[in-house]
């Protein structure tokens, strides 16, 4: 970014925000903004459901607490401002007396939080950086102060949550995350009445943990079962313990906590990010998924040991698959394929089918899950009677250092194993 004026604008900005309330940051965005030339900034944050773009006014959603007249609320999958969301580009909109409008995406680094509406008096190169960084900026300062603020939750519900969707959205991951060497993102419905499903992940050195869980019941006791399996996974994990070893620290903390049986199903999963190795242990769960190529899927089997929490006395086995880049990794709750209309089920096929299709069509991953979201809530009439959650992680091969780094440590980084062709 070239000039005093951007310069200016993020140093000004990120020093106030400190000790800014969140409230304030639309106020505060616009004052710092036209140090660069720019003019009228409003933020927009998409919803728990990612349907609808909200204006952030710091006063609340609704169009009368907006003085300068922006649409209180803008529809994802119907505007400019959608498609700026759903793309992760910057969209030209107008142009009047004020000058350019534009539509610049709000990202924390993949994670999709909004849209910034723009406007901008000049058309050059430096405008676009500006714009860009203070973007940048923003979502920063989003992320940093939305999880102690309860207008930010406010902003991006439009229903009310039941109490275990409020205790599992409090707990969960974000959504989406990527490093470089792993494109991870994950969906969870009915948004604001989940209770039994939980999804986590997490990153050690050259490892990328993955897990699902899906508890007994859908109620707030499924809710606590799920948390409580989710908590102690990250508990062990943390110790240093292996698959195994987590999956039966779960269950012996199951066990002990209820004694009404309750259980949870799940699959554990760790990916070397530097060899392709997956490694993970199936207890009760549904298998996972692997996509080859953008075409081609296979379910990975493992024997699977008894659901955490029944102490059914089946040994658990760790399984390894070698994973070519670019390898998707799919794991998913029985709430997505169970998905019924008029008896017909939404079904793995379809399920896997709609994943490669929008692969193809070159979505970016959160997109092609807000996407399977709608298309199962759709199939099931807009009501879902069970949970449904989907993990995807995308492998996108050692990086340069890492190559680097097997070189100079003699390391051999294992071939691709192919899966075999179809037949003609």
């Amino acid at each position: 970014m070239e000039g005093s004026g951007g310069e200016r604008m993020l140093a000004g900005l990120l020093a106030a925000s400190h000790l800014m309330p969140l409230e304030a940051l639309p106020r505060e965005a616009n004052e710092y903004a036209t140090a660069t030339g720019l003019g009228r900034v409003r933020i927009y944050l998409a919803d728990l459901q990612h349907t609808v773009l909200r204006l952030m006014t710091g006063s609340g959603p609704d169009a009368a607490a907006n003085p300068d007249g922006g649409a209180a609320e803008l529809h994802i999958d119907t505007t400019l401002a959608g498609r700026a969301y759903q793309f992760g580009q910057i969209v030209p909109a107008t142009a009047d007396a004020d000058g350019q409008h534009w539509w610049v995406p709000l990202l924390d680094g993949t994670e999709r939080l909004g849209v910034l509406h723009i406007v901008a008096a000049a058309h050059d190169e430096r405008i676009g950086e500006d714009m860009t960084a203070l973007a940048s900026l923003l979502a920063l300062i989003i992320v940093s102060k939305r999880d102690h603020s309860d207008s930010y939750a406010r902003l991006v519900r439009t229903a009310p949550m039941a109490v275990a969707a409020e205790m599992q959205w409090s707990l969960t991951a974000p959504r989406t995350y990527a490093d470089g060497r792993v494109v991870v993102s994950a969906v969870m419905e009915p948004a604001y009445d989940i209770s039994g499903d939980a999804f986590d992940y997490a990153t050690a050195g050259q490892v990328v943990h993955l897990s699902v869980f899906d508890a007994m019941g859908h109620d707030t006791a499924a809710g606590l079962t799920a948390n409580l399996a989710m908590a102690a996974c990250r508990n062990a994990r943390r110790q240093g313990a292996d698959l195994v070893e987590i999956t039966e620290i779960i269950e012996k903390v199951l066990h002990d906590q209820f004694s009404d049986g309750s259980y949870a199903t799940g699959v554990l999963a760790d990916l070397d990010t530097v060899t392709g190795v997956l490694s993970w242990v199936n207890r009760g769960h549904l298998p996972p998924v692997l996509i080859r190529g953008g075409r081609w899927t296979t379910r990975l089997r493992c024997p699977p040991a008894h659901p955490m929490g029944t102490r059914l006395g089946l040994e658990a086995a760790v399984c390894r698959e070698q994973l070519e880049p670019g390898d998707r990794i799919v794991l998913y709750t029985d709430g997505i394929t169970e998905a019924r209309r008029a008896g017909t089920e939404f079904g793995l096929d379809r399920f896997i089918d709609f994943l490669i299709r929008h692969h193809a069509d070159g979505l970016p991953v959160p997109e092609t899950l807000r996407r399977l979201t709608r298309a199962v809530v759709e199939h099931h009439d807009g009501h879902l009677q069970d949970d449904a959650t989907v993990l995807l992680c995308e492998w996108l091969g050692p990086t340069p250092a890492d190559r680097r780094a097997a070189a100079e440590t003699g390391l051999t980084l294992r071939p691709s194993l192919r899966l075999p062709e179809p037949p003609p």
